[in-house]
């Protein structure tokens, strides 16, 4: 792939994971074995996560704009999903009523970080 169709992919898909950050809260609601840890015990939790990646979701399409003059923000929304999808892995892995998350989230997540670390030009991460 061409360095113009992947920076027009990188800003088509900075703005596509930001609608889909938008979607946590009702994600949660729609496919709560996915999406709502503890069986939905404490919905603080949900209201909390959902307003971080509303924010990030938020950054992400307003960086869409201008992607090169963004790369931090890029670099941390793919370090910090596959932290996040590895923590929640292990979690969901280790107790057996979480497992509905190693189909919902995390993929979600590692997705997340694949396409944008794929599409992101030059060095992922340059002194």
């Amino acid at each position: 792939m061409n360095t113009e169709t992947k920076a027009k992919y990188l800003k088509l898909s900075m703005i596509v994971f930001g609608i889909i950050f938008f979607c946590v809260y009702p994600l949660g609601y729609l496919w709560p074995s996915g999406w709502v840890w503890h069986g939905g015990e404490g919905v603080y939790y949900l209201q909390m996560i959902s307003g971080v990646y509303a924010v990030l979701g938020g950054f992400l399409i307003w960086a869409s704009r201008n992607p090169d003059a963004n790369r931090s923000l890029i670099l941390f929304t793919i370090i910090s999903s596959l932290v996040h999808a590895g923590i929640m892995g292990m979690q969901a892995i280790l107790d057996q009523h979480e497992t509905g998350h190693l189909i919902g989230d995390v993929p979600a997540l590692l997705l997340v970080a694949l396409v944008l670390w794929y599409l992101l030009p030059g060095e992922a991460i340059q002194d």
